[in-house]
């Protein structure tokens, strides 16, 4: 059955939202030879840049017509509900994700796994990590995405009423806020010690990017994204990405990379959003755009319709996504690492996704007349609520 969506709605935001999804559940599962098809092993980018790019486009174009329509205040106060919603179901996939490891580490006498998952101080001290985990610093392995969205929501009101009033002033105040987060290493600590994986003082610069796009950004864009120029510039920086990432997997490689070209790109940090990063998921950006239009058949087929339904109920099928590698992973430590097993894990993992997503569709949609009136924006549950 094809997605019932309004006519209006960009597909291609779901379908990459979806496929977003399934990389980062194949990139959570350690040793994982399937893991070869995603984006971070062939350039400096992965799949957590267009998650957040996503999330940054629907949520102001959701909460940006909810600001035209009813004012400041209540598109503010929607929101924050759409944080506090994220905070609650990140606790609540935090409390099911402790136990799910405590239980199979105990059970399997494999204390490995806590080690591996950065549990260890929870079950050292759970009265503590709880308190800190609520404060959003203890952060277990690959639980490091919802928490930077709960902060980036929680401070988007303000961000959007400058982006309605002035989209370049918006932009640029959010690009100064990178680079200063840079000069001043501006960064959330962590408990027990450290940082943010994913700082977000730099990585609110992707989300307003992305929301400045869906404000008219894009649109603006247009001429530059259909410029040969930049198609050429897009292509060829892909490419020198590929033969970066390519002496990381073949270390003799890395003979033939210039002294000066190693000590200028390296390190490519994460953590702060590097630059080249930024640069690689814009080229991608705009071959994208140029390869898939908004009006493709073949968005609204069945071979579409997996991805963008696991993209039309992203914040459940991502938490589910979280649960289900660590399952996949206790499978393949406990049961057999052979390449058989990784291609079943992985394969099974994104059918289970897919199907639950088809549940919340279906669910949804019995229960369609008695929710009240449907939204119009083209948001996903992740990043309009309403939506």
């Amino acid at each position: 059955m094809p997605p019932v969506v309004p006519a209006s709605r960009d597909l291609r935001l779901d379908l990459f939202r979806g496929l977003a999804l399934w990389l980062i559940f194949l990139d959570h599962i350690p040793s994982n030879i399937v893991s070869w098809v995603t984006i971070r092993n062939y350039g400096f980018s992965d799949a957590t840049e267009i998650f957040v790019f996503i999330s940054g486009f629907t949520a102001a174009f959701v909460y940006g017509r909810a600001m035209s329509e009813h004012g400041v205040i209540i598109a503010g106060a929607r929101v924050l509900k759409r944080a506090w919603q994220v905070y609650v179901a990140h606790i609540f996939l935090f409390v099911i994700y402790m136990a799910e490891i405590s239980y199979v580490s105990a059970s399997f006498d494999n204390p490995l796994f806590n080690e591996e998952m950065g549990v260890f101080n929870f079950l050292k001290q759970p009265d503590v990590t709880l308190i800190q985990a609520l404060l959003l610093k203890f952060k277990p392995a690959n639980m490091d995405v919802l928490p930077l969205y709960i902060v980036l929501l929680a401070v988007f009101p303000p961000m959007l009423w400058l982006l309605k009033r002035s989209l370049n002033g918006a932009l640029a105040l959010s690009v100064l806020i990178y680079l200063l987060a840079w000069y001043f290493h501006w960064n959330f600590p962590s408990y027990p010690d450290g940082h943010w994986v994913f700082n977000p003082f730099a990585w609110q610069a992707l989300f307003v990017f992305g929301a400045w796009c869906g404000l008219g950004g894009a649109a603006r864009m247009a001429r530059v994204l259909n410029s040969p120029f930049t198609v050429a510039a897009a292509v060829a920086y892909i490419l020198f990405a590929i033969a970066i990432v390519a002496t990381w997997h073949f270390p003799r490689l890395a003979q033939h990379v210039p002294r000066w070209l190693a000590e200028w790109i390296y390190p490519i940090d994460k953590t702060n959003l590097d630059v080249l990063r930024f640069a690689h998921f814009l080229a991608l950006a705009a071959i994208t755009v140029r390869l898939v239009s908004r009006d493709r058949l073949w968005l609204r087929s069945p071979v579409a319709y997996p991805a963008i339904l696991c993209g039309q109920h992203s914040l459940e099928i991502f938490c589910l996504g979280v649960f289900l590698s660590f399952v996949g992973h206790f499978m393949m430590v406990e049961i057999s690492r052979g390449v058989g097993m990784q291609i079943i894990v992985s394969l099974l993992g994104i059918v289970i996704m897919v199907g639950v997503a088809w549940l919340f569709a279906w669910y949804k949609r019995i229960e369609g007349p008695h929710r009240g009136p449907p939204a119009a924006a083209p948001g996903s549950t992740l990043a309009g609520g309403e939506a």
